[in-house]
């Protein structure tokens, strides 16, 4: 039977549906009811200068206000780190939301209604569903004892309770039914994931279960986990995979946690969604965990927001052991600051702090073992020494781990990694030495034309994009000087040759802080070589074609071994630099 608070929510559910993305009319409302020194007001202190206002930049570390920000035009601008936009691009900017998210909130705020119009892929409408599910699992976790009681039993306040919004999941038929009089389609159930459908019949997939929602960085609800209270074998599920939810680019309790992420300059990783809660009881507000799977690439985005140091904080047993390792590869690999911290002794951060050890967390938290330093001495221990052949593997396996990091980072860990090896540091180094940035060597009869013929270089776009693909992803530097070099590049040539060098650049770190740049990924990197590279030996090929200089022998094989290089670019495989002189 329904309780009242059961029909209040079936009441919060009409007009679910039919709305799916905002009406530019309720945009352009909103942006006249708003304005601009109110919204950044909010979260800058801004002091009268003539007609506009001025601060410091929220966005950037500044001593002296360079933060401008002007009632007339309705814009800011910081003429320190180059930020600027109108409110809306100002409370995307600081809150972390998306353009839709900013609109949303800013509404809210002014209490400005929005209008929603028919279309596909807002997610409104499985947003509404997920919350109106959410506030009945609430309800239903303060008429069930045995929930209260586990939690209860881990140590969970009443305030934790209501602060990351636990609830409970009965029955199946009880849910279907729920579903059922809020009017909710089943099949939108399976949609969100709160539904399964097999063998002709719906199912509720978390079932008997402690409920912990699950929200997007700005505060959206996207899914729910599951602990169980029965015999279940899984004792933890998460949502499926849904048009809101994956799980692999999400953080349980970020939206809580980010505020602080962002003040503090630390991110806490942990395992679990009780972790989370226990710390976060206990006053570490920057603690967040991965959705029941290890840290991939797609979390790095997140992760790097606030730009903090990462702890990673896993269980002292061989699968977090195994686990924090990868985290400390991907993590060091792609310049992110922090370190490992173990929990021995089969304990985790929940029972630390339920057993009131929260000034041993502390400690551990401040003091993690740096990612490149767990990575060499866990990659040393998994080789026996004392064996020519362990300790020629073990030099293998550090060596292709280095050659990843940032040339800092190589310079800081090297002699260490030789160190706990047993080793002379210069083994380490290259087999040999490249020459970055090297003009085309021809012989002294050969392929004259190419010497000064203009032949084509990357377009601007493509040449910022490819350095700072290399910035943050230093293990594909090797395909691009594999198959090109500096000569290559004009307007950002110098910018390249001194990434591969190693060496400080201004315009290297403009390009590394210009989020408009588009950063490849290792496919699209190879397809912007190989497109580039074709026209790249058209062009020379046509050239060779024409000039009368060379020897008929010798053209004869420069055009033979160009069409060749076409050829293997046009199947998709990229030609070895070395192979390009003749």
């Amino acid at each position: 039977m329904a309780t009242l608070l059961t029909w209040a929510l079936l009441t919060s559910s009409n007009l679910l549906y039919n709305k799916t993305m905002i009406d530019n009319n309720s945009i352009e409302q909103l942006k006249q009811v708003i304005d601009i020194v109110d919204v950044v007001g909010n979260y800058v202190e801004l002091k009268k200068n003539g007609a506009n206002y001025k601060g410091l930049c929220p966005f950037h570390d500044e001593k002296t206000p360079s933060f401008i920000v002007s009632p007339s035009r309705q814009m800011f601008k910081c003429f320190g780190c180059g930020a600027g936009g109108d409110a809306i691009k100002f409370v995307m900017d600081f809150e972390k939301l998306s353009y839709p998210e900013a609109i949303e909130k800013l509404a809210d705020q002014y209490n400005v209604p929005l209008r929603y119009t028919k279309g596909q892929g807002s997610g409104h409408e499985e947003r509404r569903i997920l919350e109106t599910i959410g506030q009945w699992y609430r309800a239903n976790l303060e008429r069930d004892e045995r929930a209260m009681a586990y939690l209860r039993s881990r140590g969970v306040s009443l305030a934790s309770i209501e602060k990351f919004a636990l609830g409970y999941a009965p029955n199946s038929q009880e849910t279907i039914a729920f579903l059922q009089k809020a009017m909710i389609p089943l099949q939108k159930g399976v949609e969100t994931g709160i539904l399964g459908f097999d063998r002709g019949r719906y199912y509720a997939r978390l079932v008997d279960r402690v409920i912990f929602p699950i929200f997007s960085p700005s505060g959206m609800a996207v899914g729910f986990g599951g602990r169980t209270l029965g015999d279940h074998p899984a004792k933890y599920i998460n949502s499926p995979q849904t048009k809101l939810f994956n799980k692999s680019r999400l953080l349980y309790g970020y939206h809580l946690a980010k505020e602080q992420i962002y003040r503090k300059k630390r991110l806490v990783v942990v395992e679990g969604y009780m972790d989370v809660i226990m710390l976060h009881q206990a006053g570490f507000t920057t603690a967040v965990a991965t959705l029941g799977t290890a840290l991939t690439a797609d979390h790095l985005p997140l992760l790097k927001k606030g730009e903090p140091d990462i702890v990673v904080a896993y269980d002292g047993d061989q699968a977090g052991i195994n686990a924090a390792m990868k985290a400390s590869q991907l993590l060091s690999t792609h310049n992110f600051e922090g370190g490992v911290v173990l929990f021995d002794g089969g304990a985790d951060p929940a029972d630390m702090v339920k057993a009131g050890k929260i000034e041993e967390v502390e400690r551990l938290f401040a003091d993690p073992v740096p990612f490149a330093q767990f990575v060499i001495d866990r990659t040393i221990a998994a080789y026996d020494l004392t064996t020519p052949r362990g300790k020629e593997s073990a030099f293998n396996a550090l060596k292709s781990y280095l050659s990843g990091l940032s040339p800092f980072v190589q310079e800081k860990y090297l002699p260490y990694a030789a160190l706990r090896l047993g080793v002379n540091a210069a083994m380490f180094s290259p087999a040999r030495a490249r020459t970055y940035g090297r003009p085309r060597s021809y012989a002294p009869d050969d392929a004259t034309a190419l010497a000064t013929a203009p032949l084509p270089t990357l377009s601007d776009v493509a040449e910022r994009s490819i350095v700072k693909t290399l910035l943050r992803t230093p293990s594909l530097t090797d395909m691009v000087l594999d198959t090109m070099d500096a000569s290559m590049f004009s307007t950002h040539r110098a910018a390249f040759e001194a990434l591969v060098k190693g060496e400080e650049n201004d315009e290297l770190l403009r390009i590394d802080l210009d989020d408009s740049i588009v950063v490849y990924s290792e496919e699209a990197l190879k397809k912007q070589l190989i497109y580039f590279l074709q026209r790249y030996y058209r062009k020379a090929l046509d050239i060779i074609k024409k000039d009368d200089r060379l020897p008929l022998e010798k053209k004869i094989f420069t055009i033979r071994k160009y069409q060749d290089y076409i050829h293997r670019l046009k199947v998709g495989e990229l030609v070895p630099y070395e192979t390009h002189t003749t």
